[in-house]
């Protein structure tokens, strides 16, 4: 039997992933600690595992909106709205994160650290020599934040350029960033490290995945950049995620017979509190369209929602895996882990824009072939038409969604996970 810590930031789409890894290490009969949001307590310990709560400073609700809490964070976008979570939301807290796993270890040794790139205390543990700490696992639950030179910097959402002109691009945006947008982060991070370690941060803080024992980044390589400077420690397991299928069937459900194209809007369970970013032009959209509109509150009240035109319907939660081999389209706000479960069903996407990692996740999108991407936090209607109009009438979207899936079939999945997890037990036990 192993001994695991997890540990995550305590956002709902970092947490549930992991959740579903908790759930597979515990049933084999591993000793699995959670370090995450107190939130959370609940469902950390319905999988199996033991719950540790993050310190207050570093513990909050991603359910509020952040604007309440960083009023200046509102007008930010793209690379400085990224370069601003990371100072405050990321990289403040690291300082506890260490801490919190630190008192973990003195209390019980693990023999791995199961955790994912947001979770800061990871970057200021990898700084101690392996034989000082457990070897460390990275859980890719966001598009891939290593820095390469065939890639832009994280945030910007830019596609790859090929050749030399490319690099040269990635180049000049790189140093750009450095010595303007991430320089607070970068700062304050070297600061944490001093304390915590007593030597400088040895890497940027964006780069520290490259510096764990291991990266598993939930999906497959056609939905991510190719990187000819990848770590040899990258692997692609696929995605993972809770059951999709525990909602009930609303009354509704034997409209979905066929007779019209199926296009399903979300914007999951945390970014839906403005329905601008893409329910209500959607709605107002397609109301004229011969479509039948889906709509996934994420557990907001129907209440909530605008006036539904008669070609839609909603639910607070609906069950994914019945209704997503259903679906023509998949429309979002750009949640990664959404992304991930569409694809994994071969639909085809419009999202959105935005801030956190979307417009990452939106040029993947676009990048892979698997749909369209409106590149605004609160598109129009006039776009969002044109954009699900144009994934349903041509079935290339479809054909290279189809083939991600098949991918992802093959990919791995939990056991993929544990194959690397176990290679790190066996070297530490050698």
């Amino acid at each position: 039997m192993a001994s695991l810590i997890i540990a995550t930031v305590p956002v709902h789409g970092h947490v549930t992933p992991l959740l579903a890894v908790a759930r597979y290490f515990t049933q084999r009969g591993d000793r699995v600690r959670f370090i995450t949001g107190s939130r959370f307590a609940e469902v950390v310990e319905a999988a199996g595992a033991e719950h540790i709560a993050l310190p207050a400073e570093a513990d909050f609700d991603d359910r509020q909106d952040f604007g309440v809490t960083f009023p200046e964070r509102t007008a930010l976008k793209g690379a400085k709205a990224i370069a601003f979570d990371l100072e405050n939301v990321f990289v403040r807290p690291g300082r506890a994160h260490y801490k919190v796993i630190e008192a973990a270890q003195s209390a019980e040794p693990a023999d791995v650290v199961i955790t994912e790139p947001a979770f800061l205390g990871g970057a200021f543990l990898v700084c101690r020599p392996l034989g000082e700490r457990p070897p460390v696992v990275v859980c890719g639950v966001l598009p891939l934040p290593i820095s390469s030179r065939d890639t832009a910097p994280y945030g910007m959402g830019l596609t790859p350029l090929r050749g030399p002109l490319g690099r040269l691009r990635n180049a000049l945006l790189t140093n750009i960033a450095a010595r303007t947008v991430f320089t607070a982060a970068e700062r304050l991070a070297q600061e944490i490290n001093h304390e915590l370690n007593g030597s400088p941060l040895p890497f940027p803080i964006m780069d520290w995945l490259r510096h764990a024992e291991a990266i598993v980044q939930f999906t497959v390589p056609e939905f991510e950049y190719p990187r000819s400077d990848a770590p040899a420690t990258l692997h692609f397991a696929g995605p993972i995620s809770a059951s999709g299928s525990q909602a009930p069937l609303p009354s509704w459900w034997d409209e979905l017979d066929g007779s019209r194209p199926v296009v399903h809007v979300t914007q999951g369970t945390v970014a839906n509190h403005d329905y601008r970013q893409i329910i209500e032009p959607s709605l107002a959209a397609l109301a004229d369209d011969d479509v039948l509109v889906v709509v996934s509150t994420g557990g907001r009240p129907l209440s909530t929602l605008p006036p539904l035109p008669s070609n839609a319907r909603a639910a607070e939660y609906l069950p994914y895996d019945e209704l997503l081999p259903k679906t023509q389209v998949y429309v979002t706000n750009g949640g990664y882990g959404g992304v991930q479960y569409a694809l994994r069903h071969g639909v085809p996407i419009v999202t959105s824009g935005g801030k956190e990692d979307k417009p990452e996740v939106a040029g993947r999108v676009v990048w892979s072939g698997v749909g369209r991407a409106l590149r605004t936090e609160t598109p129009s209607p006039a776009a969002v038409g044109r954009a699900v109009r144009a994934v349903l009438g041509d079935p290339r979207y479809r054909v290279r969604a189809r083939r991600i899936a098949a991918s992802m079939e093959r990919a791995g999945g939990l056991s993929r996970l544990a194959e690397i997890v176990d290679r790190q037990l066996s070297g530490r036990r050698s």
